[in-house]
């Protein structure tokens, strides 16, 4: 007999569903989105929700950061939208910090955090520790150009985060 498989249920606010048994307490993915920062270049890719993003296509992750000694630093950031009556904007943001290295197949993160992390953005808040100057300038970019009026709307807090220098 065959074990039946679990799934994460991705419960859209549309969903009228008054089903209150196994997987009832889903998390909401539908207003979340991810910009990877890698190098000189940081873009969306809504792969990450799903760890199957481009650059961690094809690696094996480990716990241990030594296991990686030639590994490159990439973070995913998440970003959660929410709406007012004004629009849309940017209401949490986290990012969550990895080290890969295609040569060798192998990468390090920590998925408890990068759980935590993604549940923070969606419970509206701003987690950019460990971003550099440059890195926060390449996710603002990223930001503006998706959506400037969004950027606009969002909290002063955000923005003073994200502020270089």
């Amino acid at each position: 007999m065959e074990k039946k498989k679990v799934s994460l249920n991705i419960v859209s606010s549309k969903s009228k569903s008054k089903h209150q048994g196994f997987g009832s307490g889903s998390i909401n993915l539908s207003n979340l989105s991810c910009v990877i920062i890698d190098g000189e270049e940081a873009y969306i890719d809504l792969g990450a929700l799903h760890a199957k993003s481009k650059v961690e296509k094809g690696i094996k992750f480990v716990t241990d950061k030594t296991e990686v000694p030639n590994g490159r630093t990439c973070w995913i950031v998440w970003v959660a939208i929410d709406h007012t009556e004004e629009g849309g904007y940017y209401a949490g943001v986290t990012a969550a910090e990895m080290s890969v290295d295609p040569e060798a197949r192998r990468g390090w993160k920590i998925l408890a955090n990068h759980v935590n992390l993604m549940d923070y953005a969606l419970k509206r808040k701003i987690v950019l520790e460990g971003l550099s100057d440059k890195e926060k300038t390449l996710l603002v970019n990223v930001l503006k150009e998706h959506n400037t009026e969004w950027w606009e709307r969002s909290s002063d807090e955000l923005k003073a985060a994200l502020t270089v220098g």
